[in-house]
């Protein structure tokens, strides 16, 4: 297998960018709001930082904060803009071993980038979650109406599939709720709740152009994570907690 370069995955390319402000100002937003219900605890372990958008996040939450990124890059840039008591984890999850378990992991848009998911995910069960805790897993969803409306347009050949633009970024799945429920069962977790987060029925540079308008309002935007909540599978990202 040829070695991963988690440095260059972060760059953007010329289909698409690593992050939106969608995701950024957007998602992690209601991402947040979803897992609050279920938070055991001060403590979380974070599997996969990118710049730290989302860590910044759980400062609100969380007193005893854990993050392990596979890019130097990133995480030198989140350490300058972070508080110290963070404590951040230079490795891949493959290579790491930790001295301690967790009442909360939050993984958010990090499975599909794992070459061995499984793997990693009996990892996080057997190694890193406490017996009660709760395994928070976010993923991009391949039947989201933007991405179906991709494929009817001729951009996608079909719903699951996987682009070239996200190839560049590591991409090696894109999730629906079955493949996604099949991994996790086969790692050895219950899945305990499901739901999808964001109807979302337009692409996020889409998004981040509308974003800079007027023509959303805040309550439009919690309509959309509520129709969400009733149509899980027309969402922007599924959302499993396992335990």
């Amino acid at each position: 297998m040829t070695k991963r370069n988690y440095n260059s995955e972060l760059i953007d390319n010329n289909e698409r960018k690593y992050h939106y402000n969608f995701d950024f100002d957007v998602m992690h937003h209601y991402m947040i709001k979803s897992f609050i219900p279920f938070i055991k605890g001060n403590d979380v372990l974070e599997l996969g930082c990118y710049k730290g958008a989302f860590t910044k996040r759980l400062q609100d939450l969380f007193s005893d904060i854990t993050c392990i990124e596979a890019s130097k890059e990133a995480i030198d840039e989140v350490r300058c803009n972070m508080d110290d008591n963070i404590n951040f984890i230079h490795s891949t999850f493959e290579d790491v071993t930790l001295d301690r378990k967790y009442n909360n992991i939050i993984m958010t848009h990090v499975l599909e980038h794992l070459d061995e998911p499984v793997a990693i995910l009996k990892k996080i069960k057997e190694e890193w979650l406490h017996d009660n805790g709760n395994f928070f897993l976010v993923c991009p969803n391949a039947n989201a109406p933007s991405r179906q409306i991709a494929v009817n347009m001729g951009l996608i050949e079909h719903n699951s599939a996987v682009t070239e633009g996200e190839k560049k970024h590591g991409h090696r799945i894109t999730y629906t709720f079955d493949t996604l429920e099949r991994d996790v069962k086969q790692a050895g977790f219950k899945v305990v709740y499901r739901s999808g987060i964001f109807f979302k029925a337009f692409a996020n540079f889409q998004w981040d152009k509308i974003l800079q308008t007027d023509i959303v309002t805040k309550e439009y935007l919690d309509g959309c994570y509520k129709l969400g909540q009733k149509y899980p599978d027309l969402c922007s990202s599924i959302f499993l907690l396992c335990q």
